[in-house]
């Protein structure tokens, strides 16, 4: 004879406890002790029970599920495959499976313009975190107004009617040019694009500790794409036409940096000796480079948390506030 298939209240009725409790400890949901989930969810594997997740969230009128939309411009060739993008979306999805929640990963090309419509309406999610500002943020606002809860990683100095997470991009810009000029350099270069949100408070940065030196220091500024290919290109064009004009090069993010440190090594161009070189981002690579590369170290791990908390808490109906993360200059061999 077939043996009669478990249901969730046989299940609860196994572990002691209730049915709402053996639901969220089959959910890993943190607010049931992590003795109690272990022992609901020994339980399950022993009677090869499956919990019924869509029937679930269909009653609770819930997905589950956290969209992470990663807000690419158009004209650009930063993807998805950036080591720092990863990096935060990694530690996104561990603050979302911690809560209990689910990660869709997506673009703003696959969501188009109207991303209330595309994720809350259509049922993808229950909330978005958007990962960059961008140049335009007329499709964060418009989601924001009309409704969606929504959390931005980005410039949390912007003004704006949506939770902003992020780092400290001025003191970052800051710290990373008052280091170049402490360590000797005196014509600067910045290598980056000011139209973006975070990038532009990273030159405010620079700009300021140029200004500090008073008259003591030159500045340049090369309007590239947030990529390594673009770094390389434009350094290898700019030592063309003009030669060694720079003796201190500050990079919007590490990618950058690297596609600048290619192009001075390959043209015999010592780093540090003869250019001093620093980043932003802290990624992997930044610490096995060769020469290590000195960087701006942005506290993804901790963002992430805060993003996901953040949105957690409008879904509870609650007001929150944008926040800024603390940066961390770390020197290595590129200064």
């Amino acid at each position: 004879m077939e043996q009669k298939k478990l249901k969730l209240v046989d299940l609860a009725k196994l572990a002691g406890v209730s049915t709402s409790t053996a639901s969220r400890a089959l959910n890993n949901n943190p607010v049931i002790k992590q003795a109690t989930r272990d022992h609901v969810q020994q339980l399950a594997k022993e009677y090869n029970f499956t919990l019924n997740t869509a029937a679930s969230r269909l009653r609770l009128q819930k997905t589950k599920v956290i969209a992470v939309v990663i807000n690419l411009e158009a004209n650009t060739e930063q993807s998805i495959d950036d080591p720092f993008l990863l990096k935060v979306v990694s530690d996104i999805n561990q603050a979302v499976n911690r809560q209990g929640y689910e990660l869709l990963l997506s673009n703003s090309y696959m969501a188009g313009d109207d991303w209330y419509g595309y994720f809350i309406d259509g049922r993808r999610a229950d909330g978005l975190i958007v990962v960059g500002q961008g140049k335009q943020q007329s499709r964060i606002e418009k989601a924001a107004k009309q409704g969606a809860p929504l959390v931005v990683w980005g410039d949390p100095k912007t003004p704006s009617d949506y939770p902003i997470v992020g780092s400290d991009n001025y003191l970052g810009g800051l710290l990373a040019t008052e280091h170049l000029i402490a360590r000797g350099a005196s014509n600067l270069l910045f290598l980056g694009d000011p139209g973006h949100a975070e990038i532009s408070e990273r030159y405010r940065g620079f700009k300021a500790a140029i200004e500090q030196a008073k008259g003591e220091c030159q500045q340049q500024t090369v309007k590239i794409d947030i990529t390594s290919h673009a770094a390389y290109e434009s350094i290898n064009q700019l030592l063309r036409t003009e030669g060694l004009t720079f003796d201190g090069v500050f990079a919007c993010s590490d990618m950058v940096a690297l596609g600048a440190l290619k192009a001075l090594k390959e043209r015999y161009i010592s780093v540090p000796n003869d250019v001093r070189l620093v980043g932003f981002d802290d990624i992997g690579m930044a610490d096995v480079s060769h020469p290590s590369l000195t960087t701006i170290r942005q506290n993804t791990q901790l963002a992430a948390k805060m993003l996901v908390v953040k949105l957690l808490a409008q879904l509870n109906n609650e007001v929150v506030d944008s926040q800024e993360i603390d940066i961390e200059l770390l020197c290595r061999q590129s200064s």
